[in-house]
């Protein structure tokens, strides 16, 4: 029985590909022991539980950003969390390790240098994270999301993805998906989301031009997020959504998306060929707008700077584009041909490769 350590979380970001790595070699080998290494602040610590894997605890550290307190006890602490997670992998016989960025990836990636296990790296973002930069100087295998990552001896694997999306027959759901959101299946359908909580720039430009959209002969399916107070005007063929739990069926019935460009988002949407307008959230170090680069060079997708993101430009440039077949038509090829459904058996392999060694 081989023994699989997965180590990440914080966000979604790091959590959902881990997850979804989790469920493949779980698929594969039922026998197979699968452990998780997280923090008791992540999102891992309430999503891992739920799936039915074991969550193992390791102290949060975070790198120090500036000369304080902080950074005078990092060394300290930094040591103490590798030394735990160096227990952890001889006390249950860990075989391979599998880093997904954040803060538990970065104690597992030395701990398992330093046990002489093998250990494989995936980053999700185009800009990777230090935790994940660090650890591919000496991981037997490292993978990325999208090409072009700079990462020391990356290739591209894509990314891990819900099976729900990886399964998802566009064509045969589409009735379901309209029946769900109260649309019709024969009318064009335009998708708008900014994640969970919503985002309030594109909220606007479209609580401003959604008008627009439906004088273009398309519906509107309008995702605000959670913590919208977007009013909702009632109008035929404009279904606003605070939240939406079946992505699935949204993606099914989006003819083009308008949305953020988290890496998770732009891999779904390329995998499932939907033309889409990525509206990079401007925070961070512009991660998001890396995320889409590769799509915009491809030419399937375009990208509007947040900042310029209002009606007018929805008038200007959204609007046009549904009026355009062709170029919707082009760019849904481009994203088919970029778009990666296999992320979580190309990094499986990875994995497969460093134990072989």
């Amino acid at each position: 029985m081989t023994t699989y350590l997965l180590a990440g979380g914080g966000t979604a970001g790091h959590v959902n590909p881990l997850l979804a790595v989790a469920d493949g070699l779980r698929a594969r080998d039922a026998a197979a022991d699968v452990l998780v290494l997280g923090t008791r602040e992540g999102l891992e610590a309430r999503l891992v539980p739920l799936r039915g894997y074991e969550l193992l605890i390791v102290a949060k550290v975070p790198f120090p950003r500036r000369p304080d307190r902080a950074a005078a006890v990092f060394p300290s602490r930094f040591l103490a969390a590798v030394a735990h997670v160096r227990r952890l992998i001889r006390e249950r016989g860990v075989d391979v390790v599998v880093g997904f960025g954040g803060y538990a990836a970065a104690p597992a990636y030395v701990a398992a240098r330093r046990e002489r296990v093998p250990f494989v790296v995936h980053e999700a973002n185009a800009r990777p994270g230090l935790a994940n930069v660090l650890g591919a100087r000496s991981a037997a295998g490292v993978g990325a999301a999208f090409a072009g990552t700079p990462l020391r001896g990356a290739k591209e694997v894509g990314m891990p993805l819900r099976r729900e999306i990886v399964d998802l027959d566009v064509a045969a759901t589409r009735a379901e998906a309209a029946a769900h959101f109260g649309l019709d299946p024969a009318r064009p359908t335009l998708l708008v989301f900014g994640g969970s909580l919503g985002a309030l720039r594109l909220n606007t430009a479209f609580g401003g031009a959604w008008r627009d959209v439906l004088d273009a002969g398309w519906q509107l399916l309008h995702v605000t997020g959670q913590n919208s107070d977007l009013p909702d005007p009632g109008a035929e063929g404009y279904a606003v959504v605070r939240y939406v739990d079946r992505m699935d069926l949204a993606f099914a019935l989006a003819d083009l998306v308008v949305s953020r460009s988290g890496a998770a988002t732009v891999s779904e949407i390329n995998a499932l060929g939907i033309p889409a307008i990525y509206v990079p959230y401007a925070v961070g170090n512009g991660e998001q707008s890396l995320n889409a680069a590769a799509a915009v060079r491809a030419g399937a997708a375009v990208l509007i700077p947040d900042a310029e993101f209002a009606p007018e430009r929805v008038r200007a440039d959204v609007v046009p584009l549904l009026g355009d077949a062709a170029r919707r038509e082009a760019m849904r090829a481009a994203a088919a041909r970029t778009g990666i459904r296999t992320g979580t058996e190309n990094v499986i392999a990875m994995i497969d490769e460093a134990l072989a060694r």
